[in-house]
């Protein structure tokens, strides 16, 4: 990023998360997982090269 040359072993961790604090907002989604329930989740990353 901004023309930083990052050393051989570098890393970047992408993770996904709920919305914060959104077991207190009810509006949100809920991040409540019940016994037998089943969780999916889809997460799409789309990276650009600048020639």
């Amino acid at each position: 990023k901004k023309g930083v040359n990052y050393k051989r072993r570098s890393a970047l961790c992408l993770e996904t998360q709920h919305f914060p604090n959104s077991p207190n907002q009810n509006g949100f989604p809920s991040t409540i997982l019940e016994p037998n329930e089943k969780y999916y989740s889809i997460c799409i990353y789309k990276f650009g090269v600048e020639k």
